[in-house]
C-alpha cells in the first residue's frame, strides 16, 4: 500500500508542496559533499610537483613530476569504468546512496595519500599506496559526479533546473578555489626543505577530515521524488537500464559528451597552469598558485549566475557556445600573453580562462540532466561524461607537460581549441532544455508508463481516468 508521501513523490517539482527537507536542505548536503569530493581531487594534481620527489625518487626532477601525473591520470582511466558499471546502480537503487559511497572513497583515498610515508622510509611501497589511493578516487569520482547532477536538478523546482544544476560546478569551482587556496598557503607557509618533507601533506588530511563530514550530511539527505516514483514503475535491473541507454539515446549521449569534453582546458587551468608557468617562465609556484585564486573566485561567481539566467534566457542558444567561442579565441593569446612578466599578466590570464570557462561550466550540468529521462539519467551523464573526462581530462597535466618537456608550450592551446572546436559543432545540435515543465526531462515518455504510475500510486487522477475507460 503506497503512502501520501509515496504519492507526493510521483508529482512534478511545481506540483507538491514546498517542502523545505525535501528541497534546500538536500540541495545543501549535495552542494557540499560535491565541494569535498572535488577539493580531494584537485589538490594532487596542484602538489604534484611538490612531493613527485619523496614518493617517485628519480635524478630528474622532471621524470619524478611525469611518474606522480601518470599516477595521477590512473584515477582518470578507472573513472569511465566505474561511470558506466556504477551509474545504472544510481538509477536502479537510488541517487543518495551512491553519492553516500561516493564521499567516503574520496576521502578514505585523500587519508592514504597524506599518510603514507616516503619513499626513503618504506620504498616501493610509497608509489603503490599512492596508486592504490588513486584507483580509490578514481572509483569514487566515477560515480560522484553524474549522480550529483542528477541529484541536483531533480530536487529542483521546475523554474529552478538551471540555477541547481549549477551548484555542481559552483561546488567544483569552490573545491579548486579552496584546493588553489590551500596549496599556496603549504607553498608559503613552509621552507622547500619542510614543505618537501612533511607540509604538503596538510591539505590532503584535511581533505579526508572534511569527507567524514560530507558522508554524514549526505548520509542524512533525501532521495529525489524524481526518482521515486520513477522506481515505482520501472524495477529493470542495472544492466538492462544500460542496454536501455545505448540502444534508446545514442545521440543523447554523443551530445552529452561533446558537453563535456572542454573539461581538457578545465584540468589544464585548475591543475597545471602554474606549473606550465613555473616551466615556462620561470615565475615562483607560490605566486602562480596565489594568481589562480583570484581568477578562481570570479569562476564561483559566474557559474551559478549564468545558471540563474539560463532559467530565463535558455540554455543551449547561450551559454555552451559562447562559452566555447571564448576558448576557442581567447586560450592561444593568452598563454603567448604569459611569457610576459609580472603578477598581473599571470593574474589576467588566469581570470580570462575562468571566465569563458564559466560560462560554459554554468550549465551544462542540467542540459545533460535534460538529455535523459530518470530511468536512465545518471547512466546517461555518467557514461558519456567519465569516458570523455579519462580521455582528455585525466590526461590533460599530463601532455600538457609533455608538450612543454618537448620545447612546444603553445601545442597545449591548440590541443585545448581543436577539441572544443569539435564540441562546438554539436553543440549546434542541441535541443533548447530550458522548459519549465514539471518533469526534469525533455525527454519523450511513454505515455503507458506515466498511466501505470498514476494507477500504482492510487492518485484520484488515475481512479477518475479508469473510470472514464471502463
Amino acid at each position: 500500500m503506497k503512502t501520501s508521501q509515496d504519492a507526493l513523490g510521483s508529482l512534478g517539482p511545481s506540483d507538491r508542496p514546498k517542502t523545505p527537507d525535501r528541497g534546500y536542505r538536500n540541495i545543501v548536503a549535495g552542494t557540499i559533499g560535491h565541494f569535498v569530493e572535488w577539493y580531494d581531487w584537485y589538490i594532487y594534481g596542484l602538489l604534484a610537483a611538490v612531493f613527485s620527489s619523496q614518493i617517485f625518487p628519480s635524478d630528474d626532477p622532471f621524470t619524478s613530476l611525469i611518474a606522480a601525473l601518470l599516477t595521477y591520470a590512473v584515477g582518470f582511466v578507472v573513472r569511465p569504468l566505474s561511470g558506466i558499471i556504477i551509474s545504472p546502480l544510481a538509477d536502479r537503487f537510488g541517487r543518495r546512496l551512491i553519492l553516500t559511497l561516493s564521499i567516503s572513497g574520496m576521502a578514505l583515498g585523500s587519508l592514504i595519500i597524506g599518510l603514507t610515508p616516503s619513499f626513503a622510509t618504506i620504498g616501493y611501497a610509497a608509489p603503490v599506496l599512492f596508486l592504490v589511493a588513486r584507483i580509490i578516487q578514481g572509483i569514487s569520482a566515477g560515480s560522484e559526479g553524474q549522480s550529483a547532477i542528477a541529484f541536483m536538478v531533480e530536487h529542483a523546482p521546475a523554474n529552478r533546473r538551471g540555477l541547481f544544476g549549477s551548484f555542481t560546478n559552483m561546488a567544483s569551482g569552490l573545491a579548486t578555489l579552496a584546493a588553489t587556496g590551500s596549496a599556496a598557503m603549504v607553498t608559503a607557509s613552509f621552507s622547500p626543505a619542510d614543505l618537501a618533507a612533511w607540509g604538503w601533506r596538510i591539505p590532503f588530511v584535511v581533505g579526508g577530515i572534511l569527507g567524514i563530514v560530507g558522508l554524514v550530511l549526505r548520509a542524512r539527505a533525501q532521495e529525489t521524488p524524481e526518482f521515486e516514483a520513477e522506481s515505482l514503475v520501472d524495477q529493470k535491473s542495472a544492466a538492462a537500464r544500460l542496454m536501455d541507454l545505448l540502444r534508446e539515446h545514442p545521440k543523447a549521449l554523443l551530445q552529452a559528451a561533446a558537453l563535456s569534453a572542454p573539461a581538457v582546458a578545465y584540468y589544464t587551468w585548475a591543475t597545471f597552469l602554474p606549473t606550465y608557468a613555473k616551466l615556462t617562465t620561470g615565475r615562483d609556484l607560490a605566486s602562480t598558485l596565489a594568481g589562480s585564486v583570484i581568477g578562481l573566485a570570479l569562476l564561483v561567481i559566474i557559474v551559478p549566475a549564468c545558471g540563474y539566467l539560463s532559467d530565463r534566457l535558455g540554455r543551449r542558444k547561450i551559454f555552451p557556445i559562447i562559452g566555447a567561442i571564448g576558448m576557442i579565441v581567447l586560450f592561444y593569446p593568452m598563454l603567448l600573453l604569459l611569457n610576459q612578466p609580472g603578477f598581473g599578466v599571470y593574474v589576467l590570464v588566469s581570470a580570462s580562462g575562468w571566465v569563458v570557462l564559466g560560462i560554459w561550466q554554468s550549465v551544462y550540468p542540467t542540459i545533460q540532466a535534460e538529455l535523459f529521462p530518470a530511468s536512465v539519467r545518471v547512466s546517461g551523464i555518467g557514461f558519456a561524461h567519465q569516458i570523455v573526462i579519462a580521455v582528455f581530462g585525466g590526461t590533460a597535466p599530463l601532455i600538457a607537460a609533455a608538450f612543454v618537456g618537448a620545447g612546444q608550450p603553445m601545442l597545449v592551446a591548440v590541443y585545448m581549441i581543436a577539441i572544443v572546436a569539435l564540441s562546438l559543432i554539436v553543440y549546434f545540435t542541441l535541443p533548447e532544455t530550458g522548459s519549465r515543465a514539471a518533469r526534469a526531462t525533455v525527454a519523450p515518455v511513454d505515455p503507458e508508463v506515466l498511466e501505470g504510475e498514476r494507477l500504482l500510486l492510487g492518485t484520484p487522477q488515475a481512479a477518475d481516468e479508469a473510470t472514464r475507460s471502463r
